[in-house]
């Protein structure tokens, strides 16, 4: 099975594929660093952390497909989370492949920016958070973005028939759903 986590940044995705990882005990792969790999690795690939989320997973969704691709014909379990994952993009796998992977996409359509803002620097560890070492200003202006990335991934889920959870009020709560609809057999 693949198990594949994407929304907008900040939404619960990577606590969401550590914990498939603790109670599958599968490989997991973030998609942040195959963008850091192309960031820094390969910039002419015009592929890196400072676009945002839905132009980072345009330009990449070739790489990625053929990567999930390989890994189903390997037929083995994985999860992978990020942001780089659409919807639209997204569907043609399902369709292909409907009882080897499981997707949510994760979001928070209607939080208020402050508090939110507050959180990410309240729960954060601090150590390897790029966003936490950013000012006021910009972590407001990131979570701005991510509440309109956020609405889009929504309405994208709700046209293409996926799973969307929205972390905007009940963030633990929400993250368990989610946890549970992936975990859940087909």
């Amino acid at each position: 099975m693949l198990y594949l986590v994407s929304g907008a940044s900040r939404s619960g995705k990577t606590i969401i594929a550590n914990n498939i990882l603790k109670q599958k005990q599968i490989p997991y792969v973030s998609l942040d660093w195959l963008v850091m790999g192309f960031t820094n690795g390969i910039p002419e690939y015009g592929i890196h952390d400072r676009l945002f989320p839905d132009e980072i997973a345009e330009k990449l969704w070739s790489f990625l497909k053929a990567m999930c691709e390989s890994m189903l014909w390997l037929d083995g379990d994985y999860v992978i989370e990020g942001e780089a994952i659409l919807p639209n993009l997204v569907r043609e796998l399902l369709d292909k492949y409907p009882d080897q992977i499981k997707i949510c996409f994760v979001g928070y359509t209607d939080v208020d920016v402050d508090k939110k803002a507050r959180e990410i620097k309240t729960y954060s560890d601090g150590t390897a958070d790029w966003l936490t070492k950013e000012s006021d200003d910009h972590i407001r202006d990131h979570i701005d973005n991510m509440v309109t990335h956020s609405r889009r991934i929504k309405a994208d889920c709700e046209t293409y028939g996926i799973s969307y959870f929205d972390t905007s009020t009940d963030f633990p709560g929400t993250i368990e759903e989610a946890i549970d609809y992936l975990l859940r057999e087909i």
